[in-house]
């Protein structure tokens, strides 16, 4: 009787192998493919961020901390350019839908503007509101002045940005923002609501620029003399009687970051001609 031999002969070998090697690659790909989906996910968030601004208007200069009590990733901010944080306006940081929030032992006034994609902006702690509970808001437009209500120590802006309800690192412009544990260690510039306006002349001495369209408004700064002008919006505020005019329409200052009566801007029309609501 003639033996076989028990090993597989070298063409019997090469289907086997080719088989160990397709399932191999499988399951690599599997492997792979499993451990990229939550990367992948992150990205796609990341990547469906609005280009969010700084909360506050354009020029202004800010110093913010974080500290270890704040919720999710919060960061407050206060001025740090000599002009008045408690009254200063609260800009969106992105176009979205605003609404109207109160509490008392927490936020305080608050906002919360919807970007769409999951992703959500909150300010806290507001003086007041600028704009109604429900309605669509611009990138730099005011929707609130800065305040103290609710849990705070002092007039700040205390500024979020949450994806799916999750507090996220705050990015501004796309760039991330430190996190440090005071004051006057990191300081921001807004180029928020810096683009576009129309060109005025104002005329007068001693001419204040307001917080918002009120008397009450905070002072943010003052014309000393006739001034060239960025206005980006105008809206109906308190009635100004000055100068033997009347008028309750006022213009939002670019560059100053508040409002003047239009009285004082250099042209005959209450309404100024070209320029939207804001």
């Amino acid at each position: 009787m003639s033996s076989r031999s028990l090993t597989p002969s070298p063409s019997r070998r090469r289907p086997l192998r080719r088989l160990l090697a397709v399932l191999a690659g499988t399951l690599a790909v599997l492997a792979g493919t499993l451990a990229a989906t939550p990367a992948a996910a992150a990205e796609a968030g990341t990547l469906a961020a609005p280009n969010f601004k700084a909360p506050y208007a354009c020029g202004q200069r800010w110093t913010y901390s974080h500290h270890s009590a704040e919720v999710r990733r919060a960061l407050d901010f206060v001025r740090a350019d000599g002009g008045s944080t408690a009254g200063a306006p609260v800009l969106a940081s992105a176009a979205g839908t605003a609404t109207r929030h109160y509490q008392a032992g927490g936020a305080g006034n608050y906002i919360v503007i919807d970007h769409g994609g999951g992703w959500k902006t909150y300010y806290f702690h507001l003086a007041s509101f600028s704009v109604a509970s429900g309605a669509w808001v611009g990138q730099g437009q005011q929707i609130g002045t800065t305040g103290s209500t609710g849990n705070s120590s002092g007039a700040h802006i205390h500024y979020e940005q949450l994806y799916n309800g999750v507090g996220q690192n705050i990015r501004i412009n796309g760039s991330a923002l430190a996190y440090p544990g005071g004051y006057h260690q990191y300081y921001l510039t807004s180029d928020n609501g810096c683009g576009g306006g129309s060109s005025f002349m104002t005329w007068g001495s001693g001419v204040r620029v307001r917080a918002d369209a009120y008397l009450s408004s905070a002072v943010v700064t003052t014309l000393a003399g006739p001034t060239r002008v960025t206005v980006v919006c105008q809206k109906q505020g308190d009635t100004v009687n000055a100068e033997g005019y009347t008028n309750n329409w006022w213009s939002k200052l670019r560059d100053q970051g508040g409002f003047v009566s239009n009285i004082y801007i250099d042209h005959p029309d209450a309404k100024l001609p070209g320029v939207p609501n804001c």
